[in-house]
């Protein structure tokens, strides 16, 4: 049946793959027509997908250096456009983008804006020229860029921090997904969560973690597709909702008039008993910003967003796994397409769902209805004991208005199906496919937190002659180390997943950005610029992150620049200081320029062609 090689292979293999998890689809369908509870079919999507995704990382083991940290560079654009959009498509895309949209509207398009065009910076600006330079990790190239150990360790400390904070933020959306579908507290789903991740990518590193996400991506974007489809077609939205959204909009705009938008006071939610990270509707679904804080706003939301996007690690490392340089500028090509499949399609599920529960024309919608009759619904019950939904009665009428019900950001696609009145069997899809989602990411940082720590630290810093067993098992212990701090920290709920989300993009933002791209297009860019560039475009951001953010010190934001935005402070820093300090001190020397020079023309062979 398969002749040649596994990369030959690639298409059957996935091919069969999708069809078989069709039919596990299928299977599930009529189980739960069979009489099957939706606990177990919860139980059996996460399990049977999970168990694939671990079978595929040890069947991916290696003992091979090249192969645990680059795939041994030869993973075919496609599909590594496929495991890039897994490696994209967090817990963040799937679980609480569409959420943002739904309590917050319009201007959570501002995440949509900016992280699709942080591929365009990454495209032309990153890819093609860091994969001609042949390094391992973001960290190896600002090393050997630079020249030294201490610029090398500068840009480690940047990815770990910006690394770290996204990785909670997956491991949270692991642990949401977990309780729900298996029934156990969110302090326990994410250290399920965390087994999961560690089972695909412990073995085989680098080529485990592509396969799986390439899995994966097929996992996600079935379970994210089929609601919308099928929810439109059933509320009447139409068999392609995408080109209806304009006529949805204006259908919650119609149902907003109706019933108000009521701001709850911090005081009446608090004496109400609501738990903490649940919100209400109070902004215009379709509403923009009037004024120039509002534009603002926006507009300096999707520049964190596009410039933290061009500064992650974990997704410039994928382009390194690539054959050539041409790949991987084919790469960003086909990783944007197969992004847009559920950015296009995030804003329509959110206005979906949205519909469906303040409908009062649609058997699903639960605003004007009884109380008493609403917490009978069962999917009510099951999200209210786990603490994800509530209803607090303000005026005590018994009447369920609509600032009277409240949603965690995060479970809004989660429950969607079940408020949709779909099948359950489809709310188990959903629930393998934010697993799915969050699980690609994490696994995707927590290697670049392990790699850049055991390659960059380990082996250049501590001990150059280790052999290749030692680096591996160093970089597999790294693994469990970060992951179990990612999942404590992640139980903590410091807060929420986009939120975490936008400070690791504000982090890398204010540290690597420049350090990274005037590494490849200005020569001038000496060694002690790019290290203070780093450590006072970090600094800077950082503090002043604590002196804004509410749970830290809490001031006013400086011409609306609050906690999701402090990259705006910290990269400008960075910039200045690394130009500052560079025509300050020695320029590089000719070598380096010339290597410089040679990292500009995207095509030949690799700088480091060498296992390095």
């Amino acid at each position: 049946m398969f002749k040649g090689g596994f990369i030959q292979n690639l298409p059957k293999i996935y091919g069969l793959y999708t069809g078989g998890f069709l039919v596990f689809i299928l299977m599930m369908a009529i189980a739960e027509q069979a009489g099957v509870t939706a606990k177990t079919i919860g139980i059996l999507f996460v399990a049977f997908t999970v168990a694939i995704y671990a079978l595929i990382g040890y069947l991916s083991r290696t003992v091979q250096v090249d192969a645990y940290y680059l795939a041994g560079r030869q993973v075919p654009t496609v599909f590594n456009g496929m495991a890039t959009a897994a490696d994209w498509m967090s817990g963040a895309s799937f679980v609480a983008l569409a959420g943002g949209v739904y309590f917050g509207g319009y201007s959570y398009m501002a995440f949509l804006v900016g992280w699709t065009g942080g591929y365009v910076l990454v495209s032309t600006l990153l890819a093609p020229y860091l994969r001609k330079f042949g390094c391992y990790t973001v960290p190896d190239f600002i090393g050997t860029r630079y020249g030294g150990n201490a610029v090398r360790f500068c840009a480690v400390l940047v990815l770990v921090l910006a690394s770290f904070t996204y990785v909670t933020a997956q491991i949270n959306a692991t642990g949401t997904i977990a309780a729900r579908a298996l029934g156990i507290p969110f302090e326990a789903g994410v250290w399920v969560g965390l087994v999961s991740i560690l089972l695909c990518s412990m073995l085989g590193g680098m080529r485990a973690v592509t396969w799986t996400q390439v899995a994966q991506y097929i996992v996600l974007i079935v379970a994210y597709l089929i609601p919308v489809f099928w929810i439109s077609n059933k509320i009447g939205g139409g068999v392609f909702p995408h080109l209806m959204l304009g006529d949805e909009v204006q259908r919650i705009t119609e149902l907003e008039g109706q019933f108000g938008l009521v701001k709850n006071s911090a005081a009446d939610v608090k004496a109400a008993g609501v738990p903490g990270g649940l919100k209400s509707i109070a902004v215009a679904h379709a509403g923009v910003g009037a004024g120039g804080m509002a534009v603002w706003k926006y507009i300096s939301l999707a520049i964190c967003m596009m410039v933290g996007t061009a500064s992650l690690p974990h997704i410039l490392m994928r382009y390194f796994t690539t054959p050539s340089v041409k790949s991987a500028r084919k790469s960003v090509a086909w990783s944007l397409f197969f992004i847009f499949l559920l950015y296009s399609s995030a804003p329509m599920l959110a206005t979906l769902s949205k519909i469906s529960l303040i409908d009062p024309n649609l058997p699903t919608g639960i605003i004007g209805k009884s109380i008493a009759d609403v917490q009978s619904i069962e999917w009510v019950k099951q999200w209210s004991s786990q603490k994800q939904v509530f209803i607090a009665d303000f005026n005590g009428d018994g009447i369920l208005q609509l600032n009277e019900w409240f949603m965690r950001t995060g479970v809004v696609v989660l429950a969607t199906p079940e408020v949709a009145g779909l099948p359950y069997v489809i709310s188990g899809l959903v629930a393998a496919g934010g697993m799915a989602a969050a699980m690609s990411t994490a696994d995707g940082l927590v290697l670049a937190i392990s790699n850049a720590l055991s390659h960059d630290v380990y082996y250049n810093m501590i001990d150059p002659k280790a052999d290749v067993r030692k680096r591996l098992i160093v970089a597999r212990v790294l693994l469990i180390v970060v992951g179990a701090a990612g999942a404590y920290i992640a139980s903590m709920r410091i807060t929420s997943i986009l939120g975490a989300v936008a400070w690791a993009f504000d982090f890398a933002m204010s540290g690597l950005f420049f350090p990274l791209v005037l590494g490849v297009w200005w020569k001038r860019a000496t060694r002690e610029g790019a290290i203070a560039g780093m450590l006072s475009g970090l600094s800077a951001g950082t503090m002043y992150l604590i002196w804004v953010y509410p749970k830290f010190m809490g001031n006013p934001a400086w011409l609306g620049i609050d906690h999701l935005r402090f990259g705006l402070i910290g990269a400008p820093v960075c910039l200045v200081v690394m130009v500052v300090v560079s025509l300050m001190t020695k320029a590089p020397d000719a070598a380096t320029q010339r290597m410089v020079d040679e990292v500009r023309v995207p095509s030949g062979k690799a700088i480091l062609g060498r296992a390095h």
